[in-house]
């Protein structure tokens, strides 16, 4: 099965199929640097003459502003979307809204509100920013202690409290296919099986070339509920394409050192080590799709060349050799973007 110009893979829930490259859509928010907007609207268009379905955002990305730019873009286009609850955008910019990651967003800023009404209110809010007919897939934002600190069980007892019912209620009713999380951490995503039935978790930086404990727990529980997988961050924030960041933050030594032994041996078998990150996670069952952000046309050109990049078995079979990836992780037997 294909979507667009990419195969698709079916959530285990059935609720939909999804492409195994889809669009993240962080950097059209402006994350950590001011975008170009005119270079943005081309590699926009760009994506969809080159057969991207899935896009998926946030009214967190540059405080509504990626919203819109999606909705504009895929108004009256046939089209597979995910945004996500759990922060409220109210009028007037925060003092510092670079410090938040978006040095030029739109003037509003987030409150935080993960129970029934905020979600039920994000949900209306995102429909009116993108001026979209539907939403297909519903995630809760960043709720975990990455976010939130000792404050997270507040935030969690108002998701298992009221939220969930919100999202239950709208995936019942049809007004979305699908619900699920879209955070950075592996344990909230433990703890949310245990109050709900979900589609999918977004997990963003994870599960990678360059981190796999997802195989000790989270996947294995996945499997057992029913939830797929969508990866998002499959570069580590930038230390794997050649960037310095990890986790959106300078990367300590020991990442910096893991990532030149990667970078070592994909040179010994002539591998690009993106495209090695690009294909990866494919591998493992529960992942459905992977999304990496794209910036501009060039990011969006090169991505297309790592997935049709093919890379030898031989180069999976030296990482688990050199100890440079779990034992059990499972490793791609063709280029999955080539498979039918």
């Amino acid at each position: 099965m294909t979507v667009g110009s990419f195969p698709a893979r079916p959530l285990a829930s059935g609720a939909l199929s999804l492409p195994i490259l889809g669009f993240g859509g962080a950097p059209l928010g402006g994350l950590l640097q001011a975008n170009d907007a005119s270079e943005t609207e081309a590699m926009l268009q760009q994506t969809l003459e080159v057969g991207y379905r899935f896009y998926d955002t946030a009214p967190f990305y540059g405080f509504g502003r990626s919203e819109r730019m999606t909705g504009n873009l895929l108004r009256g286009q046939d089209y597979i979307l995910s945004t996500k609850v759990g922060r409220l955008l109210r009028p007037g910019l925060p003092d510092d809204p670079a410090a938040m990651g978006w040095p030029d967003p739109l003037p509003f800023h987030p409150v935080y509100d993960y129970s029934y009404d905020g979600i039920m209110r994000s949900y209306e809010d995102s429909r009116h920013r993108l001026g979209l007919d539907r939403i297909d897939i519903l995630l809760v934002h960043d709720i975990g202690e990455m976010t939130h600190g000792v404050k997270n069980s507040l935030h969690f007892n108002a998701l298992s409290a009221s939220g969930y019912r919100a999202l239950e209620e709208l995936r019942r009713t049809g007004d979305v296919k699908a619900i699920g999380l879209g955070v950075n951490e592996v344990e909230i995503c433990r703890e949310a099986l245990k109050i709900g039935d979900w589609d999918l978790f977004l997990l963003a930086g994870r599960y990678t070339l360059l981190e796999q404990a997802p195989l000790d727990d989270l996947f294995p529980e996945c499997a057992a509920a029913g939830t797929s997988i969508i990866i998002g961050g499959p570069y580590n924030s930038g230390i794997l394409v050649g960037g310095d960041t990890w986790n959106y933050d300078t990367a300590p030594a020991d990442i910096v050192a893991r990532v030149r032994a990667l970078s070592d041996c994909a040179a010994k078998h002539d591998v690009p080590l993106p495209a090695a990150a690009l294909q990866f996670p494919l591998a493992h069952p529960q992942v459905i799709s992977v999304i990496p952000g794209l910036r501009n046309r060039s990011e969006l050109l090169q991505t297309l060349e790592w997935a049709a990049t093919d890379i030898p078995k031989e180069f999976w079979q030296a990482l688990q050799a050199e100890g440079l990836m779990h034992p059990q992780a499972p490793l791609p037997d063709i280029n999955p973007y080539q498979k039918v």
